[in-house]
């Protein structure tokens, strides 16, 4: 059985995630007491109606300090009972945070009329820092919104296996940001530009005129030769760490054209490779 925990800051998206993984038929409890956990993996593996293959459970900030100590501990005996275990942690920025919860306007679980809401953030990042250090997954939601979150969780689990490293490629525009839940970014800014072309200015990297002018670009098929044979000579090495996914950031300058082409043909060529790939264009219109 697969059993996730779902952790990250209030206002990242936890609650789409697992509103997410109920409609791929996971049992799903929220807002589960930390020493309660190893419990109720203990009574999952007696229990013979679940009618469930899977289990996703949400921990948040809610937990007592003193409890979250003993997180990796407890994870260890939950692998030990048999348990495919994975743990996913949803984070944003402080401003991106404060800006959903004044549109929400709901209540930062740790303000009071003592504590702020920046101080509540701070304080939530570090009560959550041993879990987010134990996460195999961890997941930016800054510029995500609701049905691009709900796209990227499903992606994720429906790997369903980590007998094999899985590979996300992620085209993005730097005009909007490096993306921060990634291993790897490479800038791509250098190669030349279709945009400066007025017939493909409007088109994206997955349009055929993008791709037959990129194709005949020396620097670009280098730049592919180049990424795909890096990635090849050390993904062996990952994988022996045991690492459940590398993700792998793309850049150029508006996320539309040349990012969004190597994504696609990076993808083309490793699941030539039966390899485990998710593609996720963050920037393009």
């Amino acid at each position: 059985m697969r059993f996730l925990v779902i952790s990250g800051l209030s206002g990242s998206g936890k609650s789409i995630a697992l509103q997410s993984l109920e409609d791929l038929d996971y049992y799903c409890v929220d807002n589960l007491p930390l020493n309660l956990l190893l419990a109720f993996a203990q009574t999952l593996m007696t229990a013979d109606r679940l009618g469930h293959e899977s289990v996703a459970v949400g921990i948040d900030a809610r937990n007592l300090s003193s409890d979250m100590g003993d997180f990796p501990g407890i994870m260890e005996e939950i692998r030990k009972l048999g348990f495919e275990c994975e743990v996913i942690f949803l984070e944003a920025g402080d401003g991106v945070l404060k800006k959903r919860f004044s549109e929400t306007r709901r209540k930062h679980p740790l303000t009071d009329e003592h504590t702020s809401l920046g101080e509540a953030i701070k304080a939530e990042r570090k009560h959550l820092e041993l879990i987010e250090k134990c996460a195999d997954i961890r997941i930016d939601t800054s510029l995500s919104n609701v049905h691009q979150l709900r796209a990227l969780i499903r992606d994720h689990v429906r790997i369903g296996t980590k007998a094999q490293l899985s590979l996300q490629f992620m085209s993005f525009g730097f005009k909007q940001g490096v993306p921060g839940d990634v291993d790897f970014v490479f800038d791509v800014r250098c190669l030349p530009n279709p945009y400066w072309d007025p017939k493909l200015r409007t088109l994206r990297g997955t349009d055929q005129p993008v791709i037959d002018f990129l194709n005949v670009q020396a620097s670009v098929n280098q730049m592919f030769e180049d990424l795909s044979g890096f990635l090849q000579r050390w993904i062996p090495a990952f994988d022996k760490e045991n690492r459940s996914y590398l993700s792998v950031a793309i850049g150029c300058t508006g996320g539309q054209h040349r990012s969004v082409y190597l994504v696609e043909r990076l993808e083309a060529h490793f699941r030539s490779q039966n390899k485990h790939v998710i593609v996720r264009h963050r920037d393009m219109q």
